[in-house]
């Protein structure tokens, strides 16, 4: 590094630096706010939101305004409101007749693969947050997760004290179905594997 602030030439700036300008992404800084309004499962305050797409509060508190009249006038099927201190989208209010219909028709069909997986690493790890079932998998669980809540099979159970991470367990209605006394009586793990899981990172919770 120079004594002006520059690294030599030939060499790379920090990371830091090469974060690019969520302006400069695909739909902009609306979009990037949008896809981590997506994934999260409680209200997140603008302070969080900005800096996720790094940007001042004022200008993410405005874009949230925007997105939340938009919504509201395009009579979408989902809404953004203010929860809790934060922001969250939610399914649209006059629309909960047909969300739970979905959902509780949706509990005499089969789990997928998929769902099957998460579910076995939640049963055998819990309280286990979201991070960590992918981590096994070694794909995203956001969406199958959210199905095995709404199945009423898994629930949040707690945060995380060191991450502040969402930690989740199962139900009653799960030991119900698997026609369980307790999780004690839960049959071995590896058969319910995605293919290349760490069973003994998973038992011994090493990851």
């Amino acid at each position: 590094m120079d004594g002006g602030g520059r690294p030599p030439a030939g060499e790379q700036e920090p990371d830091a630096e090469r974060v690019p300008d969520v302006e400069d992404l695909p739909g902009g800084a609306r979009a990037a706010l949008e896809a981590v309004l997506m994934v999260v499962d409680e209200p997140v305050d603008e302070a969080s939101l900005a800096a996720a797409v790094r940007l001042p509060v004022d200008r993410v508190h405005a874009l949230l305004v925007a997105l939340e009249d938009e919504y509201a006038r395009d009579a979408r099927g989902f809404e953004l409101r203010r929860s809790a201190g934060g922001w969250r989208v939610y399914s649209r209010a006059d629309l909960a007749d047909v969300v739970a219909r979905f959902v509780r028709d949706g509990q005499t069909a089969r789990l997928t693969q998929a769902a099957l997986e998460t579910l076995a690493i939640i049963a055998y790890r819990q309280p286990v947050s979201r991070a960590r079932v992918s981590a096994v998998r070694g794909v995203d669980v956001d969406g199958v997760v959210r199905t095995l809540v709404a199945r009423g099979l898994v629930v949040e159970q707690s945060k995380d004290p060191a991450t502040g991470a969402m930690l989740y367990g199962t139900t009653p209605s799960f030991l119900e179905r698997m026609g369980l006394a307790s999780l004690d009586e839960l049959p071995p793990l590896a058969p319910f594997l995605p293919e290349g899981a760490d069973l003994e990172d998973l038992t011994e919770g090493q990851l």
